[in-house]
């Protein structure tokens, strides 16, 4: 997906203009947000936080161990593991082994990581049919390959009446408006595609270090339709995926639909392990993961390392009120929201990611949801600090506030010029009433009359309607 984060404020201004964006929106406060408010109130959600705080961390602070000790457990089992450095590597990568099998058409998972590698496209290029089987990003497939605007609802920016307007013109159907019908004439179009692919690629919510697992988690059961039927299996995912063992995934699992979708647990659930093994009626004769860096190892060891715990959740975007004002695409690559914020800059560089520090209020509500405490608002100020050390923000912006440090840390002279400044705005205010005495700005009470004063004090009408009332009211 080509990086469009420069264009930051004219995007965003496009989508608060845009109505009907603003009330597809809302579906975010009054689905998701009070969603999840009931699902975790049925767990101890702080102490479960903390314990998959320090699970991640454990992973992250020897992930080189973890990721050897996954490659040999999944090696054991029948799989291949592919390690890419880059996210034009990873589809490379994805493309040989396309190449290698004679494949003809894949299909898909819902997967970032995928979106990083521009895989479709790449796929595309090499005479390969690639299907989106996840029905919001199928969607967006046939709407001239529209980029999803949410990691886990990726259709959220569109309503109804847009997606039966699209597939009857795609499907050559008759229009359908009710959702039942609609899925259903969805399911019926993929339901051919899934029978006669020749690979599957997925994404990995998790790695299970300890089996060589991949655990996938959907709520619509194409991930088991995508590794089933296909003779090859591609699992695409990140390096910091990983989790040492299955009681890891178990405690992960407890948090992330809760915190994903509002749900105890999603509707399916999947640990793929291996290659199908003898005696054994479905899976794939080939089980390839590919691996991918893509700026990850950057933030090992550093001050963004925490951002490496993201299980991606999607919580911070549904709570923050500046995308629930502008929806994912203004934000211009992969990920978008609080979390994007962060990691667009660290993944493909601050300068081209200017704004998105500056685009969040920092009112905390990313840091409380967040099922792995990752303290976004902190890191946002972090990069904030970096953009001015590096000079990269306005000068005008960087001039204003060094003469506002300088002062701030002088109390008197501070103090005389916020009391100069405040005479200014005092003398500006006199102005403006003057200016409003005019009769071509006295505005409305040009031809209305205001009601006439009652004479009577609120106190005086409290003790007329209520005699008994002592004095002292």
């Amino acid at each position: 997906m080509q990086v469009q984060s420069m264009q930051f404020k004219a995007r965003a201004g496009q989508k608060l203009a845009d109505q009907r964006l603003q009330n597809n929106l809302k579906k975010l406060s009054t689905k998701f947000v009070s969603a999840r408010a009931e699902a975790v109130r049925h767990i101890d959600f702080e102490a479960t936080r903390a314990a998959l705080k320090e699970r991640r961390d454990r992973g992250l602070e020897n992930l080189d161990v973890w990721l050897e000790i996954f490659e040999r457990e999944a090696t054991r089992r029948g799989a291949t593991v592919l390690f890419a450095e880059t996210a034009q590597e990873a589809a490379r990568l994805v493309a040989e082994i396309a190449r290698k099998h004679d494949v003809k058409k894949v299909i898909k998972t819902k997967s970032m990581v995928t979106e990083e590698m521009n895989l479709n496209r790449v796929l595309a290029d090499m005479g390969v049919q690639s299907i989106e089987t996840d029905l919001g990003e199928y969607i967006l497939q046939i709407n001239d390959n529209e980029p999803p605007s949410h990691i886990i609802a990726p259709v959220v920016h569109k309503d109804k009446e847009e997606i039966a307007d699209l597939f009857a013109r795609t499907h050559h159907r008759p229009r359908q408006t009710e959702i039942p019908a609609m899925t259903r004439e969805a399911r019926e179009v993929l339901r051919p595609q899934f029978l006669s692919a020749d690979m599957g690629v997925t994404g990995g919510n998790f790695l299970i270090a300890q089996t060589g697992s991949v655990a996938v988690v959907t709520n619509e059961g194409n991930e088991g339709m995508c590794t089933i039927m296909p003779q090859v299996h591609v699992a695409v995912t990140g390096i910091e995926k990983v989790l040492p063992t299955l009681e890891d995934l178990a405690t992960a699992m407890r948090l992330l639909p809760r915190s994903a979708t509002g749900q105890s647990t999603s509707n399916y659930f999947s640990l793929l392990t291996g290659t199908r093994a003898a005696g054994e009626q479905d899976g794939p004769q080939h089980m390839y993961f590919v691996l991918v860096d893509g700026g990850r190892t950057g933030l090992i060891g550093g001050a963004f390392q925490e951002m490496l715990r993201c299980i991606r959740c999607g919580a911070c975007m549904n709570h923050c009120p500046v995308y629930q004002k502008i929806g994912g695409h203004a934000y211009g690559w992969v990920y978008p929201g609080p979390m994007g914020s962060v990691l667009t800059p660290s993944y493909v560089g601050l300068e081209k990611a200017i704004d998105l520090p500056q685009a969040a209020t920092l009112c905390g509500e990313c840091n409380r949801v967040c099922p792995v405490g990752i303290p976004i608002s902190d890191l946002l100020r972090k990069l904030r600090e970096r953009q001015m050390e590096r000079k990269l923000r306005p000068w005008q912006e960087r001039f204003g506030l060094a003469a506002w440090g300088f002062m701030a840390r002088r109390p008197k002279l501070y103090a005389a010029v916020t009391g100069a400044g405040a005479r200014v705005l005092k003398w500006l205010g006199r102005e403006r009433q003057s200016i409003s005495r005019l009769p071509l700005a006295a505005g409305w009470t040009n031809t209305r009359e205001m009601p006439a004063p009652s004479g009577r004090t609120f106190r005086q009408m409290v003790r007329e309607r209520r005699p008994g009332r002592p004095r002292s009211l």
